[in-house]
């Protein structure tokens, strides 16, 4: 397995971000530069950790779903998404989706499920959706017959435009019922601009594609969904919890991306 330690991965920064030790020499150099540029960007994961969480209490509690996919699921960060799920109805299941060989090198933290519900790792790509939807990984956990939330959480900037994020985003929508729904979190040039400009560069810089977008684009991958209140806001302003402090960081770091989250209906 080649973690390719040596180069900067943006996982590994965003486990720098968070505080967390699954990182190397390349990976911190480079997201030192990150924050040297746009100081916020610490802030900033942490309001997606935060929304990405409320997100999913929601979908359990308040939406009744008790199945989810998780692509693009990152370094295991505690809570991970389906020991939240599983707070709220123990039978929830979960299958997480990526194709970083250090997540499949900790993906055993992922698979800790509660003996009444169940979780699953698929080793893939999120550009091939088929791949995906066709796993017996996914088969052998998920009912595809019964409503679904799929969680996109700050992979989309990562995907090439020509690859067709929107596409395949459809793709994976269209392959599930009626009730399902779709969260995602993706970083906006809307309000620092020249910083996120300057940030992009730093990533590309290490041979990571990033993709910002305006409220208006990231609003494209909703299209046919019934979007839940309150619509696709800054990550900070998405239900906000008493784990959200009405701070000048929450606000720094929560205008870095927009959030959102909605229903096939």
């Amino acid at each position: 397995m080649d973690l390719k330690t040596d180069v900067a991965h943006s996982a590994r920064m965003y486990d720098y971000y968070l505080g967390g030790k699954d990182n190397f020499p390349a990976d911190r150099q480079a997201a030192e530069q990150v924050r040297t540029t746009m100081p916020e960007v610490v802030h900033g994961a942490v309001q997606n950790r935060a929304f990405l969480v409320r997100a999913i209490r929601y979908l359990a509690a308040e939406a009744g779903l008790r199945q989810f996919l998780d692509i693009g699921t990152g370094i295991p960060t505690s809570p991970n998404l389906h020991e939240v799920a599983q707070v709220v109805a123990p039978t929830s299941r979960l299958v997480y989706v990526d194709n970083d060989p250090i997540v499949l090198a900790h993906a055993r933290a992922l698979l800790t499920s509660r003996p009444e519900g169940a979780t699953a790792y698929l080793d893939a790509d999120f550009r091939d959706p088929q791949r995906i939807l066709t796993a017996p990984e996914l088969l052998e956990t998920l009912d595809l017959t019964r409503p679904i939330g799929l969680s996109l959480g700050a992979l989309l900037p990562f995907i090439p435009e020509q690859a067709d994020p929107e596409g395949i985003v459809r793709q994976l929508i269209d392959a599930l019922p009626s009730g399902s729904y779709l969260t995602v979190t993706y970083l906006t040039t809307d309000f620092s601009p020249d910083q996120v400009a300057k940030t992009v560069d730093i990533y590309r810089a290490q041979n990571i594609p990033v993709h910002p977008r305006t409220h208006d684009e990231i609003l494209r991958f909703f299209d046919g969904l019934d979007v839940v209140d309150p619509g696709v806001t800054p990550l900070h302003r998405w239900r906000p919890d008493a784990t959200v402090v009405d701070s000048p960081e929450a606000e720094e770091g929560g205008r870095l991306a927009y959030a959102g989250v909605a229903r096939k209906p």
